[in-house]
């Protein structure tokens, strides 16, 4: 089955699909992005995503490319299209098509893009069994974070540095040597007495949706949370480590830096997360 996209109104073969040369995104990295997960025919956390895509679009000052269930519409044709039971959703809209200007247009019409692409959730679930390596590294970029922009250079910069170690990914580490969040993921601990741990979402990292969920997940399990700054140091003594994100969920964490977690392999906490999450998360069919 061919992949397709959906370009500003368009369906288009996805080896086709393409955008004007002075569309801001591409001149700028004005416009932002979400990235949702499909899991076993469902549009997992869908609302929330909408939602953050709202805020990101808000915070920009970039208006909404269509009616907020035209776009749901435009996400479930893609998935449908692209025969995705398992995979991955983009949707990223930028201020549109203008002359080259760093002031705004005085009008522009927003564009979109829809992607879609399967996953084999077999692949993920064999990593989540040895887990993976993390390497840390000076925080490098805005400070506007918690705006899901496609502005993403200094997160390539961090994952090619993870994939040079022998890494998977790179935490952020702010002036205090405090762990901000991953290059694609947030951040989590678990301390010897059982308690996650997390950075505030309020400012620094992205409110990642994921995130947000497993709050439910943990309350569910009957787990404590805490909100709160860790060090690298504390991390590489937690009991536990791991990472989320739509792409991830719940991912074990087993190294930091070439220091062990623990025994160097994943904890019971983690897979129990990982194992409640579909029960938990707003399950949207697609």
């Amino acid at each position: 089955m061919p992949r397709i996209a959906y370009v500003n109104g368009r369906y288009v073969p996805h080896r086709d699909a393409a955008i004007h040369i002075e569309d801001r995104g591409y001149q700028f990295a004005d416009g932002v992005y979400e990235v949702c997960e499909v899991a076993r025919g469902n549009l997992m956390d869908m609302t929330r995503h909408l939602d953050r895509l709202d805020r990101s679009l808000r915070e920009l000052r970039i208006g909404w490319p269509m009616h907020r269930s035209a776009l749901v519409m435009v996400m479930r044709e893609v998935v449908t299209r692209n025969g995705v039971t398992n995979g991955l959703v983009y949707v990223q809209v930028t201020r549109g098509v203008a002359s080259r200007d760093f002031v705004f247009p005085d009008k522009t019409v927003p564009a979109v893009v829809v992607t879609a692409k399967k996953v084999d959730p077999a692949l993920a679930a064999r990593r989540a069994e040895t887990g993976i390596k993390v390497i840390t590294l000076p925080e490098s970029r805005w400070d506007r974070v918690d705006i899901k922009s496609v502005g993403l250079l200094p997160n390539v910069l961090a994952k090619q540095a993870a994939k040079e170690a022998g890494a998977q990914e790179a935490w952020f580490v702010d002036a205090e040597g405090n762990v901000k969040e991953g290059g694609s993921s947030n951040a989590w601990i678990i301390t010897k007495d059982g308690c996650l741990v997390t950075r505030p979402a309020e400012h620094g990292i992205l409110r990642g949706i994921t995130r947000t969920t497993l709050f439910e997940v943990a309350a569910k399990l009957g787990l404590k949370i805490e909100e709160r700054g860790f060090s690298v140091d504390e991390a590489k003594a937690a009991r536990e480590a791991f990472i989320s994100s739509a792409t991830t969920i719940a991912m074990p964490v087993v190294e930091v830096d070439g220091s062990p977690i623990a025994n160097g392999h994943p904890g019971s906490v983690v897979q129990s997360l990982r194992q409640a999450f579909f029960d938990v998360a707003e399950k949207t069919p697609a």
